[in-house]
């Protein structure tokens, strides 16, 4: 599972909503790339939940979820990760950390808004909240 390359479309997405997401980690992936992170996991699952991606800087590694929006109509992206969304990330991260984690690593949650539109935008939150001890 790690240095998973990213996952492809699959042939039976009919939502055009779940196109939009995945379109919109991808570019995510490009993003932290250029950051110098490489990618661990691509939508790693435990159960219903997963992580839209795992990356890995030296020792740091990060669980970042990934928001796209097409406007602010409903809000920022950020907004919709609220505390069952952070527990359930952060339960399916432990698991990850137990899999593939090494003894050196630290661990972060990082939040990444691709907001489309008139005025496309990328914000990066690092460090959004904590959760994951070794």
């Amino acid at each position: 599972m790690t240095n998973a390359p990213p996952i492809a479309v699959p042939a039976s997405w009919r939502d055009p909503r779940h196109r939009f997401g995945l379109a919109g980690e991808l570019e995510a992936i490009r993003y932290l790339e250029t950051l110098g992170w490489t990618l661990e996991a691509h939508r790693f699952r435990l159960g219903h939940h997963d992580i839209d991606l795992v990356v890995r800087r030296g020792t740091m590694v990060a669980f970042v979820e990934v928001k796209s929006r097409r406007s602010c109509r409903f809000g920022m992206g950020v907004e919709a990760i609220g505390w069952r969304k952070r527990r359930d990330l952060t339960r399916t991260a432990s698991v990850w950390v137990m899999r593939f984690g090494r003894a050196s690593d630290v661990y972060r949650f990082d939040v990444l808004v691709i907001q489309a539109g008139g005025s496309r935008a990328l914000i990066h939150i690092e460090d959004a909240w904590r959760g994951v001890e070794k």
